[in-house]
């Protein structure tokens, strides 16, 4: 499992390089297609989490914590994801985001926190301690696509 993590997080990296320190130097084109590549994982790890809580896949403790674990991981990105500038071009993310960014911040702060809380909650390893956690991560994921993703 961990080989795959590594996998994905070299997959991000590769597609816009590593945004933390050289954020300024990317181009806005690279962290619209960073911002699409951690979306794209998150989402990718998402699907199977919801299965196992509307019980349409079998309950795995390990890989249900696997699978919260990149979500928890991939929380930490996305404030680089979002680099001004990154507003223009081939995205659907909202002006918003950049216009009232204390908002959008605390949008991604409750995100990583519930994040932690179903990281913690998977630690578990039963289905029931997960489902209120994993109901409140969803429900930001929908939540932020509401208020900052034009469709």
């Amino acid at each position: 499992m961990m080989k795959r993590f590594l996998v994905a997080l070299a997959v991000i990296a590769g597609s816009a390089g590593f945004a933390g320190s050289v954020q300024a130097q990317q181009k806005p084109e690279d962290v619209i297609k960073y911002r699409k590549a951690v979306m794209t994982v998150q989402s990718w790890n998402m699907r199977p989490l919801a299965l196992m809580v509307k019980g349409q896949q079998p309950y795995d403790a390990a890989l249900f914590a696997w699978y919260a674990g990149v979500i928890q991981s991939t929380s930490f990105m996305l404030p680089d994801a979002f680099a001004p500038g990154s507003d223009k071009g081939d995205t659907r993310a909202r002006p918003e985001i950049w216009k009232d960014a204390g908002k959008f911040k605390e949008t991604m702060d409750r995100f990583n926190a519930d994040t932690l809380k179903l990281v913690a909650a998977a630690r578990a390893g039963n289905l029931e301690a997960v489902k209120g956690p994993f109901g409140a991560v969803a429900k930001n994921c929908g939540g932020c696509h509401k208020q900052f993703r034009a469709d």
